[in-house]
């Protein structure tokens, strides 16, 4: 038998499996640090009213950024959760990012002492909110136009769209025309240009109410516009459209068609 298991092995050598031979689990998705994570500081920068710190946590460095705050390598802190934004440009830094995580609040050293503020910035391409306080812009955010609603916009005289719906309509509606086409005329009150890649607008028509939060509809087009224009707008209706960090459309339309008349 002794001789027997000798020749086996010849035959079949047997390969000790070590922990280095082991295979390594899969890398972490980078939205997984979205619900924040905590490291020690590699690198740091700050700019235009920001800073950048690089996180190593447990391995894996990931860059992060909130409003400015005293921190230096080799500081741990800990970033609360935020928003990624993959293949980012600094414009104030020039300089690119895999992946760069938007946060309200990072810590220092678990001391309290924490980069936020009242009002969260947004996550960057992110459009103004109905409603909301206007945040500050992460770095190298366009510059945001028409963030307020156009003042004593005339409504009246408004033809609804040949087949289509007033924005009360489609608010009233929105789970039964959820993925569904609709038509919608409207007029411009704020609009964002090229955020994201695409321009962002918020119509009214005159129907729904501030108070039911059922009078004003988001759109986002390729189609440049102005305040005060006249657009029909054709588009798939979206329902609670989630940006992260607590920013949520309970109707949008989405790479919409729109004709400004």
């Amino acid at each position: 038998m002794k001789y027997f298991l000798m020749l086996a092995c010849l035959v079949f050598p047997i390969r000790l499996t070590t922990a280095a031979d082991a295979p390594a689990a899969p890398a972490a998705a980078p939205d997984a640090a979205a619900n924040g994570f905590t490291g020690k500081v590699l690198e740091t920068m700050s700019t235009s009213g920001y800073t950048y710190v690089r996180v190593d946590t447990a391995g894996k460095k990931l860059w992060a950024v909130a409003t400015e705050f005293a921190v230096k390598v080799g500081d741990v802190v800990t970033v609360a959760a935020g928003m990624p934004m993959a293949n980012y440009h600094s414009k104030s830094l020039n300089r690119d990012f895999d992946v760069v995580y938007f946060t309200g609040s990072i810590t220092v050293g678990g001391s309290g002492a924490a980069a936020a503020s009242a009002t969260p910035a947004l996550p960057p391409g992110h459009p103004a909110l109905p409603g909301a306080p206007t945040p500050a812009l992460p770095p190298g955010h366009p510059a945001l136009t028409g963030a307020a609603a156009a003042p004593n916009l005339d409504l009246t005289g408004l033809k609804r769209a040949a087949g289509g719906k007033t924005i009360q309509e489609i608010f009233a509606a929105k789970t039964k025309l959820a993925g569904k086409p609709v038509a919608v005329r409207g007029k411009v009150v704020k609009y964002n240009a090229q955020i994201m890649g695409k321009n962002w607008l918020h119509i009214q028509d005159g129907s729904g109410s501030a108070g039911k939060n059922d009078n004003d509809l988001t759109v986002t087009t390729a189609t440049p516009a102005k305040l005060g224009d006249t657009v029909l707008v054709s588009g798939t209706v979206s329902t609670d459209k989630d940006f992260g960090a607590g920013y949520k459309y309970s109707v949008i339309l989405d790479d919409a068609k729109v004709t400004v008349e």
